[in-house]
């Protein structure tokens, strides 16, 4: 039997993609430990039990991110979104989680929809958050307190709220890149790869 197919709008496409977005950034908070683990609490997501950091100031900080992501998205202004983790000391970047985006070019210009399962979409988002589960097993330990900040790429012509400044490319001097998995919506597919610094004398 053949999967049922959900018709797949570019504001639908966007929704999902930018709830995706704000999910992995908290997993990634909780994983690579850069807020305490009593800050998080565990919510059930896309059939698994994933972590959302309750510190206000952080909450606040992903949702007003993320809002202002799915208005790009919608508007197929939006080419990478990036996490980058820094120390917090030197503020030196030590990784960067770089999500590419294209966005399918009938659904921007001709309003056309797609069809594509949730399940299918459920799947897809599924590997890519055990990816980030056991990205621990392959990235270095922080040995350093660090914080995070999150990186928009868009083009030219985009509407940059005012609260945004501009920021340089934050980039790792000859990292180590791991690919993970992607998610294709049929209107957005995301391209996800963490880049680390490799320290050669670990």
């Amino acid at each position: 039997m053949g999967t049922a197919r959900d018709v797949i709008t570019l504001k639908g496409s966007a929704a999902i993609v930018s709830e995706f977005l704000c999910y992995a950034v908290n997993s990634i908070l909780f994983q690579r430990g850069i807020y305490p683990t009593e800050e998080f609490t565990r919510v059930k997501k896309y059939g698994m039990t994933l972590l959302i950091c309750q510190q206000e100031k952080v909450k606040n900080f992903i949702d007003t991110i993320t809002a202002q992501l799915s208005n790009w998205l919608e508007t197929g202004n939006l080419q990478r979104a990036v996490m980058v983790i820094a120390s917090i000391s030197t503020k030196e970047v030590l990784e960067r989680w770089n999500f590419s985006i294209e966005t399918d070019a009938d659904a921007l210009d001709k309003g056309v929809t797609q069809e594509k399962s949730d399940k299918e979409i459920m799947n897809d988002i599924q590997a890519i958050m055990r990816q980030i589960a056991s990205s621990v097993t392959f990235l270095p330990n922080l040995e350093e307190p660090c914080t995070f900040d999150l990186l928009a790429y868009t083009s030219a012509d985009s509407k940059v709220p005012p609260t945004w400044g501009d920021s340089d490319a934050r980039l790792i001097h000859n990292p180590q890149v791991v690919k993970l998995r992607s998610i294709d919506t049929k209107v957005h597919q995301v391209e996800a790869l963490v880049a680390y610094k490799f320290n050669e004398e670990a």
